[in-house]
């Protein structure tokens, strides 16, 4: 019996999610904890209770859609994503993941096959971050990286913290975070970047997750009048700032692996002016690598040029290391699954370090994971002109599909 997935329908599901908080450039604005967010939460629940499907949430909000198996007393194979999205984001961003997952319920259901091992989808909350900070709050928190207490107390820009924001749009649950375990979890996501499109590849078969390292940083010089203060008696601090950002930028550019990855994304002047030498600047570095040893490396490096760029303009630096995500290995016997399932499509694919993180990333801490990835055009993510292919998200879905069966079938 054939368990082909229904792309067109997997589309029209993805399309209908997007008119929930549609942009003017056709993405999506459904920031964590939101009405709009709750909306999209909602509509998936009427979609999944129409299948006979229940659901549970955990006290941080994490939604967990279960399909009953043969053997309850089973722990679940899962699947799942966030359905939450950047201010301005895209269609497909963790929502292909979701829906996908429904896919695969709607596929089981049209030909009424059950699995040994009970099934879950599971929408974690504010993986994004761009609401509530850090990214994957909650799936972090369901792995135990985070306290209950401390998740809910998290604060947006207007002060509302998560826990009322649960409250507010009715998604206040009593499921102890935690539960329930998983035997499990697979999760397919456009790849965000520009690889699999330019190789010609159709699937990624993602192996683990960078290792990142974020830190703040401020250069404090002296403000002075630009026209009357020699260059050798400045304290410049932007110039500074300048000298650490193009030291690091060449250190990666020189990496012949093309593995090392570094971004300085937020600059702050303060008080700036046209005609006055900056005299304090704070600025964001994110420092990325596949392999631990080599992180180290790096962020060893970026304290050196932080240093010098400091002597060099005569400015005092301090930094705070405010985020660290290891090197994540998947599990073997995911990985596998999810190749052999991508094999049995005959398309080209690669094996491959996902570059973002994603909910997998804590998940991998308490169940064996891996992931899919699809292609994106121009590698474009976290914009409204994110796009993937009506085939691609198909090909995807159906791979997940197959390597789910794969893992809720086999003996216990």
């Amino acid at each position: 019996m054939t368990t082909s997935i229904d792309g067109q329908r997997l589309w029209d599901t993805l399309m209908a999610m997007a008119e929930i908080g549609p942009t003017d450039n056709g993405g999506s604005c459904r920031l964590a904890l939101t009405p709009e967010d709750a909306a999209g939460r909602r509509l998936l629940l009427d979609w999944c209770e129409t299948i006979g499907c229940t659901w549970r949430v955990d006290r941080v909000g994490n939604l967990f859609i279960r399909r009953e198996g043969r053997r309850e007393d089973l722990d679940p194979v899962a699947t799942g994503s966030h359905l939450d999205t950047q201010p301005k984001g895209g269609r497909f961003d963790g929502i292909l993941g979701v829906l996908a997952g429904l896919e695969v319920f709607r596929t089981l259901n049209d030909r009424g096959l059950v699995t040994e091992r009970p099934l879950e989808l599971v929408v974690w909350t504010n993986e994004e971050g761009s609401r509530f900070a850090p990214a994957m709050v909650a799936s972090g928190t369901y792995a135990g990286a985070f306290a209950v207490e401390e998740t809910l107390s998290r604060r947006d820009a207007d002060g509302v913290t998560l826990g009322e924001a649960l409250s507010a749009c009715g998604f206040v649950g009593d499921l102890p975070v935690g539960e329930p375990r998983l035997d499990s979890y697979l999760e397919l996501h456009i790849e965000q970047g520009p690889v699999l499109e330019e190789e010609g590849e159709a699937i990624g078969v993602v192996t683990g997750v960078q290792g990142m390292r974020w830190f703040d940083v401020s250069f404090v010089g002296q403000s002075a009048h630009a026209g009357p203060t020699p260059m050798r008696l400045r304290h410049d601090a932007l110039a500074a700032a300048a000298r650490l950002v193009d030291r690091l930028q060449a250190h990666a550019l020189a990496d012949a692996s093309g593995d090392t990855r570094v971004t300085c994304g937020s600059l702050e002047i303060e008080a700036a002016s046209r005609n006055v030498i900056p005299g304090e600047v704070r600025l964001t570095v994110d420092l990325r690598h596949v392999a631990e040893a080599e992180l180290d490396a790096l962020q060893a490096r970026y304290e050196h040029e932080l240093a010098a760029a400091g002597e060099a303009f005569g400015v005092a630096v301090s930094q705070e290391r405010i985020w660290v995500s290891p090197v994540v290995a998947f599990a073997p016997d995911c990985i596998a699954a999810v190749e052999a399932a991508t094999r049995a499509q005959g398309v080209r694919y690669r094996r491959m370090m996902s570059g973002a993180g994603h909910d997998a990333v804590y998940v991998s801490r308490v169940a064996p994971t891996a992931m899919i990835f699809v292609p994106c055009r121009d590698g474009i993510s976290h914009n409204e002109a994110e796009y993937a292919t009506p085939e691609h998200c198909s090909l995807g879905a159906q791979v997940l599909c197959d390597a789910l069966l794969t893992r809720a079938d086999r003996p216990a």
